[in-house]
């Protein structure tokens, strides 16, 4: 199936990440969200990002003026009955997600091939929320968009070949590269991510390291880019409780428990960077750590 027409739902962080690289690999891109101050920043977010990318050599200059002309914005679900793709990018949250499918049913064409951007959920349950389980696949695109290389494609149990052959395409044609991976909870990325980061925040609660050295030391003795509990602010608190959730339900396992201190944070909204505390307090002219 020829896909030129692409929706995507949800204009948050992975949202407008994701019509970013969309339109300019020369789709038609219409993003929708119910909430229309998110969509009022959503334009401007994506120009500063590509001007950014401009900056630093990554895209040609004259390539985004014709690259945001792609984008427009609605919040009606009803402008999406022409699109050939539907990428759903809301909230982790699988009745919100399952919401969203349902309301699709009627608003868009029969042929055209439904996505959803979870990080965690199963794509086989999602699908059985739709009126096209077989049409219906996971495109999990990492955060952040423009910048980082990977999606994970993920085939529920009824998706067709055809179906996962055009998501592949576009992975192709906005420049990333795909990782297969199983319908199973969290995936790959995931699956290995965030157990880290949750034995983080354990290191944090049982008091064997402060924030400060505990992202230190992962940054200094594991070489990794960014620490854990710097990333988890990036990610956002609750996401991260989300998956560990995910994990702890789907796999049954207490491995992944999710640490009662990363409850505690998301009860009492200090969600990381969005709401300006997490693990640090970003309130200031520099982050500072809050335990």
């Amino acid at each position: 199936m020829a896909v030129e027409k692409i929706g995507v739902i949800g204009a948050g962080q992975m949202g407008t990440g994701i019509a970013h690289v969309l339109a300019l690999a020369g789709y038609d891109v219409v993003l929708d969200d119910i909430n229309k101050e998110a969509l009022a920043k959503a334009t401007g977010l994506i120009e500063k990002n590509m001007q950014r990318q401009a900056t630093k050599n990554i895209i040609a200059a004259d390539a985004i003026a014709p690259a945001l002309a792609r984008i427009r914005t609605t919040a009606s679900l009803d402008d999406l009955r022409d699109r050939d793709l539907v990428i759903e990018a809301a909230t982790e949250d699988e009745a919100i997600k399952k919401k969203i499918f349902q309301d699709l049913r009627s608003r868009i064409s029969d042929k055209a091939i439904v996505a959803t951007n979870t990080s965690s959920i199963s794509v086989t349950r999602l699908a059985a929320a739709t009126d096209r389980p077989e049409n219906f696949i996971g495109l999990h695109f990492m955060n952040p968009v423009p910048l980082m290389q990977l999606v994970e494609v993920i085939r529920g149990i009824a998706t067709n070949d055809s179906t996962f052959q055009a998501a592949l395409e576009i992975v192709r044609r906005v420049g990333k590269t795909a990782a297969y991976a199983e319908d199973f909870p969290a995936f790959i990325v995931n699956r290995i991510l965030l157990p880290m980061i949750n034995e983080a925040v354990y290191v944090l609660y049982e008091g064997v390291g402060s924030v400060e050295s505990i992202d230190k030391a992962m940054r200094l003795g594991a070489y990794h880019p960014m620490g854990p509990l710097q990333l988890a602010d990036f990610i956002g608190l609750d996401t991260c409780l989300s998956i560990m959730q995910v994990l702890h339900e789907g796999l049954s396992d207490s491995k992944y428990r999710p640490c009662p201190l990363l409850v505690k944070y998301v009860e009492a909204g200090w969600l990381g960077r969005k709401t300006k505390r997490g693990f640090y307090d970003y309130r200031g002219d520099k982050p500072v750590p809050t335990r």
